[in-house]
């Protein structure tokens, strides 16, 4: 995903935090609390959960649950305990409401994308992959919390959802440990927990093609926002950007958009929107969430311009001036 500005970060002594290199990103974690000790101890173990979430569903760790899935699943019944198996099962309910925009078996052809190494998988190998990307050929038992492939070659993997569900479990700790004011982000994912103690907390979306410059700035507080974009694993190659957010119906990376935000109440369905409508795109993307009352969504199209879903105002300015324009 992609990374998140945070604007004016207080600084005062009864605000603790920090950011630590974890799930391919940065995952950050700042809360207010008068006990510095304690506000360390609730600091460091919302960093652990993160830890323990990302050995059981990164499919870059081979000893990870996620991982023996994909390599045993097409072949008989995996368990996958209830924790990765009801995740699983949101991303699938996902699935069906976006129709298949959302689709956590994109990796039976991501897993070719390099972005480091600059490599991609040739329309050949891609063509060969392309009917492994189904999310219906993920076959779920609830009560023995197992998971089935119906096809060789098939591969999950949660890179659309999990950094979300990282952050909401933060701050499900700290809520449950009387924490009134935090926020906890992974890469592009953000969970707020209150606000900064009396005043919203304001984030900023970065311009897709200004790095480190802010496109739009939105108040939040007690929700959860998402972006992706096209800006943080990618490559350039003959003028066409290959990045990381594929569009399930070709195996290729999604076009028309370079980011897509959303934000409502629950960092899972933010996180997994917000891929949703980047491959949607503008007028598909903006109509989905219009039948989602908790969510709204910010999109910048290829050409720059700024869409807002219907319940935002958009600023009085020019709402599609392109960003630093």
């Amino acid at each position: 995903m992609v990374l998140i500005l945070l604007i004016s970060m207080p600084l005062q002594a009864e605000w603790h935090g920090e950011a630590r290199p974890l799930m391919g990103t940065e995952v950050s974690v700042w809360l207010w609390h008068e006990d510095e000790a304690e506000g360390q101890r609730l600091v460091d173990a919302v960093f652990d959960e993160a830890s323990r979430i990302n050995e059981h569903m990164s499919t870059y760790i081979e000893s990870s649950t996620i991982s023996e899935v994909n390599r045993r699943a097409a072949r008989e019944p995996v368990y996958a305990g209830t924790e990765l198996l009801t995740l699983i099962e949101r991303a699938l309910d996902i699935s069906e409401l976006t129709h298949g925009a959302f689709d956590i078996t994109y990796d039976s052809v991501g897993q070719h994308y390099d972005f480091r190494e600059r490599t991609r998988p040739s329309e050949t190998m891609i063509e060969e992959e392309l009917d492994r990307i189904d999310y219906r050929l993920v076959e779920l038992d609830r009560v023995a919390s197992t998971v089935r492939f119906l096809r060789d070659g098939v591969r999950i993997n949660l890179g659309g959802i999990a950094k979300g569900y990282v952050v909401e479990r933060g701050v499900d700790i700290l809520r449950v440990s009387g924490v009134e004011h935090a926020i906890v982000t992974a890469g592009g994912d953000s969970r707020m927990l209150g606000n900064r103690r009396g005043r919203p907390f304001m984030i900023g979306i970065r311009d897709p093609r200004r790095d480190g410059e802010v496109a739009i700035s939105v108040p939040l507080e007690n929700e959860a926002i998402s972006t992706s974009g096209d800006y943080e694993r990618f490559f350039d190659e003959d003028g066409i950007r290959y990045h990381h957010i594929i569009q399930p119906e070709t195996g290729t990376p999604a076009e028309g958009v370079h980011s897509a935000t959303v934000f409502g109440p629950d960092a899972v369905m933010t996180d997994a929107l917000s891929t949703s409508v980047f491959v949607m795109g503008v007028d598909r993307g903006l109509r989905l969430i219009a039948t989602l009352p908790d969510y709204e969504s910010i999109v910048i199209d290829a050409q720059g311009r700024i869409y807002y879903s219907d319940g935002l105002q958009p600023p009085e300015s020019d709402e599609t001036t392109p960003p630093g324009g």
